[in-house]
């Protein structure tokens, strides 16, 4: 299985905001740190604040933040929400699916099962378990101003 670019830098932003948790990030910052483009960044931050992980405030003093505990943050759903969508092979297709085997494959079904086992272990990790007491990531995700 391949992590989009989406989910890759949706983990990144949420990583970024639990070790800032203590302010308000920018997308420019945050770019600048994670190495994503902030056109890209900013339809990431966008789904995320639908999906209820990010809470974000415009303005001259505005910015993004964790709309919850990192601790409450289950990478599985994550996962799940950003890369549910996005259909492992041709026969997960609702539309184009031309798989002449699909009626008496099983690999569709063994698939299945490896993504919900890959899910169900992400659902067991938590946002803070990435990022408490890893003074490696905290080091790489500091603000400029204090490296």
């Amino acid at each position: 299985m391949r992590v989009t670019k989406r989910t890759n830098i949706a983990i990144r932003v949420l990583m970024y905001c639990a070790m800032n948790d203590d302010r308000l990030v920018t997308k420019h910052e945050i770019a600048e740190r994670c190495n994503a483009s902030e056109n890209h960044l900013a339809q990431v931050v966008h789904q995320l604040a639908q999906l209820g992980y990010l809470r974000t405030q415009r303005g001259r003093h505005g910015g993004l933040g964790l709309a919850r505990p990192a601790r409450e943050i289950q990478i599985g759903a994550v996962f799940r929400a950003l890369e549910a969508p996005v259909p492992i092979a041709e026969c997960f297709a609702d539309t184009d699916n031309t798989c002449p085997l699909k009626e008496g494959c099983r690999l569709r079904t063994a698939l299945t099962d490896a993504i919900e086992t890959f899910f169900a272990h992400l659902d067991e990790i938590t946002l803070d378990a990435l990022v408490c007491d890893n003074p490696r990531l905290e080091a790489l995700l500091a603000p400029a101003a204090c490296r």
